[in-house]
Parts: C-alpha cells; sequence; structure tokens
C-alpha cells in the first residue's frame, strides 16, 4: 500500500496524499458500510445528520470488522473529534464528522491526528438551501482549512433526503456555478469501479495546494430504488 507524503509541510506537519487504492477502499467501505445501518428507524428524511452519520461510523466499523476485509487492519474509523484549523487555534473551531486514520501512515510519521476526514451533510439536488449548506458548510471547511489543513484529499458525504444522486450532483453545480465556481464543479469519479461517486478540485490559499474532494451521495431507504 502506498501512502505519499511531502515535506515541508504547512504548520510543521506531514502534507498528506492518499493513493487512489486507499481513497477507493475509503469510499467502498462507506457506501458498503451505509448498506449495514440504513434500515434504522432513526435513518430516514426526517432524522438530523448526527444520529445518522453515528449509524454510518458503525456501520463502516462493522465492515472493517468482517474476517478477512483488505483493510480491516489498516483503516481506523474514530469517534467524531473536535479539530483546531490552526496550531495558533487555542480552542477547537470545529468538529469533525467522521475522521479516519491509517495505520502505516501512523508508523511512518507519528501523525496522531487524522489522516482523512468525511464531512456529512443533509441534501437533496431540488433543495437550493441544503444545496449550499453542503457547499457553504461542508465542502469550503475543506477549502478554507478548517478541516484538514495538511490533507491533499477529503470526503464529503450527503443523505439523500429526496432525489437522486446526479440531482444531487447537479444541485451543488448550480450553486457553485451561481456563485462564479464553476471551475470547482463536482465531475463523476471512476477512482473505484463498485462506487457511484464524484470528484472535485478547490483552491486554497494555506496550503497553497488545491484540496481534492470525493463525494459519495447515500440514498435513504425511503428513497431507494
Amino acid at each position: 500500500m502506498r501512502i505519499p507524503y511531502e515535506a515541508p509541510a504547512p504548520l510543521g506537519r506531514e502534507f498528506i496524499d492518499l493513493a487512489p487504492e486507499i481513497i477507493a477502499g475509503i469510499l467502498l467501505t462507506l457506501v458498503v458500510g451505509w448498506d449495514r445501518v440504513r434500515d434504522f428507524a432513526d435513518v430516514n428524511a426526517h432524522a438530523w445528520e448526527v444520529p445518522m452519520t453515528e449509524h454510518l461510523r458503525d456501520g463502516m466499523r462493522g465492515e472493517l470488522k468482517t474476517k478477512g476485509h483488505p483493510w480491516g487492519k489498516t483503516l481506523v474509523i474514530l469517534p467524531g473529534t473536535e479539530s483546531r484549523s490552526d496550531t495558533d487555534v487555542l480552542i477547537p473551531d470545529g468538529r469533525t464528522d467522521i475522521p479516519l486514520m491509517l495505520i502505516e501512515l501512523f508508523l511512518q510519521t507519528q501523525e496522531h491526528d487524522p489522516h482523512a476526514i468525511i464531512e456529512c451533510k443533509r441534501m437533496a439536488g431540488a433543495d437550493v438551501n441544503l444545496c449550499r449548506e453542503y457547499v457553504v458548510e461542508g465542502m469550503d471547511r475543506f477549502r478554507t482549512g478548517k478541516y484538514g489543513s495538511n490533507h491533499a484529499v477529503g470526503f464529503m458525504v450527503g443523505y439523500l433526503l429526496s432525489g437522486t444522486d446526479d440531482e444531487a450532483a447537479d444541485g451543488v453545480n448550480k450553486y457553485l456555478t451561481r456563485t462564479s465556481r464553476k471551475v470547482e464543479h463536482l465531475a463523476p469519479s471512476d477512482i473505484c469501479d463498485k462506487v457511484s461517486s464524484w470528484v472535485s478540485q478547490h483552491p486554497r490559499s494555506a496550503p497553497p495546494s488545491p484540496v481534492r474532494l470525493h463525494h459519495a451521495f447515500l440514498e435513504l431507504k425511503a428513497t431507494a430504488t
């Protein structure tokens, strides 16, 4: 398994990039983990993000515990944790939904903070407010460095309250177009042939390199076809 990283890094930390096979493994674990839990009574279009995210986290952990799972001894699903956008920030100014740790990367770098972050939002492509929140309260937290300031890759989940994944991606792109951010559009991704996903790239000032976000839109039982 290959986990590229480079130095010097922002804030004196390793700048973490993830190889395509690791990104694909995370996306697959996420989607299969969701399949384990989406039948729970409190996973529905009226539920808020927190209980659904707790179930998703548990589903991913359950999937990794499957006997012989290729990522079972490599990927660790951490609890939601408070985070600091900068080492100078004394009081945590964010809370990550699903932080991930990769054992090999920890052994290489002794980096105790999460090595990747999954941010989760309620989503419906026809709902302008939810599309805006997905961008402003989700994607932009990576773009501004509030989350994953030393990460080259981040992950977004949209819980589909209604509509399809294609409609969700289209709704996000329409918001980005209206706000003169067309270059940040979500595009279909083939990084994992077993998962329907999208990818977007976003400029940021610190570190100067862009952040790539991988998006998965998860159907609720009520919206499944």
